[in-house]
C-alpha cells in the first residue's frame, strides 16, 4: 500500500484497476479544512495524463508492476521479438504495446520492459544510443555546428533533428528521453 504521504514524482499507485504513475504532486494544507494532496497522473497503458485531488492520508494499492531485461531481437512489420536474458524465452509483442520509443530500437539491444500482469506497458530504453544516419540532406559548405537543423532518417527508420553538416554515414549519439541528438561519435 502507499499512502498519500508517499507520494514522489515517479510513484505507481494502482487507481480504478489501471496502472498509473505519479507526474506531478502538491501536498495543500489550507488555513480552514483538512490537508489534501494535488496531483498529475500519467495512465502507463493509455498514455493519458488526469488531474486527481486526494484527501492526506489516503492509501492506494500498488499495481503490479515488473520490470524484465530483454534483448530486442527483430521487427516483423508491427510485431517485435524480444527475449529474456534470463531464461532465453522469446517474446512477440506489438507496436502499439511498446510506446512511442519503439522505432529507436536495434536488433541486440537490451532494455528494460515494464510488465502490468504480464502485458507489457512501457520500454525502457537505454538514456544514449549510437545510430547510424541512413538519410538526410546532404552538408552544404558553410554549414555550422550553431546553425539550424534538418531532418535525418536513422538505421531504425526513426527522424532525429540534427545539424546541418551531418551527412549521411555518419553514427550520432541520441538521447532517448528527448529524441534529440547529442553528438557525433563517429
Amino acid at each position: 500500500m502507499i499512502s498519500t504521504a508517499d507520494f514522489r514524482n515517479g510513484a505507481r499507485l494502482e487507481l480504478d484497476g489501471a496502472p498509473y504513475y505519479i507526474v506531478e504532486f502538491q501536498h495543500v494544507k489550507p488555513g480552514k479544512g483538512g490537508a489534501f494532496v494535488r496531483t498529475k497522473l500519467k495512465n502507463y497503458k493509455t498514455g493519458n495524463v488526469i488531474d486527481r485531488t486526494f484527501r492526506s492520508g489516503e492509501r492506494f494499492k500498488e499495481p503490479n508492476l515488473e520490470d524484465r531485461e530483454m534483448q530486442f531481437l527483430y521487427a516483423a512489420g508491427d510485431t517485435y521479438t524480444f527475449m529474456d536474458t534470463e531464461n532465453f524465452e522469446q517474446f512477440p509483442y506489438e507496436k502499439k504495446q511498446l510506446g512511442d520509443n519503439a522505432d529507436l530500437l536495434k536488433e541486440n539491444m537490451v532494455v528494460k520492459i515494464l510488465l502490468h500482469e504480464q502485458e507489457p506497458i512501457a520500454v525502457e530504453l537505454p538514456i544514449f544510443i549510437e545510430l547510424k544516419v541512413r538519410d538526410t540532406e546532404p552538408g552544404v559548405r558553410g554549414d555550422t555546428a550553431s546553425g539550424g537543423t534538418k531532418p535525418a532518417v536513422v538505421e531504425t527508420g526513426a527522424v532525429v533533428k540534427v545539424p546541418l553538416y551531418l551527412e549521411v554515414g555518419e553514427v550520432i549519439k541520441i538521447d532517448t528521453r528527448t529524441r534529440e541528438y547529442v553528438e557525433r561519435v563517429r
